[in-house]
């Protein structure tokens, strides 16, 4: 059996059109895309109607059809969500990744500038505590210095440090809590 010919096309349209509406809205929910579903399973019908050849019912044919049409639609949109939702992920970690990136080096910048603005053997003191993670003990025997001398240079590095870098507390603390969460 073959739709073949204006008059019965247009016959098989308006004998079908609004129950197979109806069972692709049961399926989809949508009612436009139900419709858009079946349009084009007629218009596949009409492109295709020299070299259609139906082997069950027609009507049993144009379901089966707005079935499989309708659940391909369906994978689709879930496809598409999936990738949409990916996308967003990556577009998120890319801009934490990055912005994590931007205040790192310019909080590192920062404390480097200060730092640099220190004494030099103030300076020397305090990266041998603080990036060496030597104790004030380990210090003075290195350098030939008392203890209560490293413990006032590493006062005095403090207050400089924390008074240069005052402005910057609320870029420390986003870069903490950007790193830690």
């Amino acid at each position: 059996m073959s739709p073949q010919g204006t008059g019965n096309f247009e016959e098989l349209f308006k004998t079908h059109f609004n129950a197979l509406n109806a069972y692709a809205f049961t399926i989809l929910k949508d009612a436009h895309q139900a419709e858009e579903i079946v349009q084009q399973v007629f218009c596949k019908i009409w492109e295709k109607r020299d070299d259609l050849s139906i082997h069950t019912s027609l009507k049993a044919y144009l379901y089966r059809s707005v079935y499989h049409d309708s659940l391909n639609f369906l994978k689709h949109k879930k496809v598409m969500a999936q990738y949409a939702s990916y996308a967003v992920r990556q577009g998120e970690r890319n801009a934490e990744s990055s912005s994590e990136k931007v205040l790192a080096s310019e909080l590192t910048e920062k404390i480097r500038d200060a730092m640099n603005d220190l004494p030099e053997q103030c300076r020397t003191i305090f990266q041998m505590s603080r990036f060496d993670h030597m104790k004030y003990q380990e210090i003075a025997d290195a350098m030939g210095l008392s203890v209560k001398t490293i413990e006032n240079q590493m006062g005095k590095a403090l207050r400089v440090l924390r008074g240069k870098l005052a402005e910057y507390i609320t870029l420390l603390l986003t870069w903490i809590i950007l790193t830690v969460n």
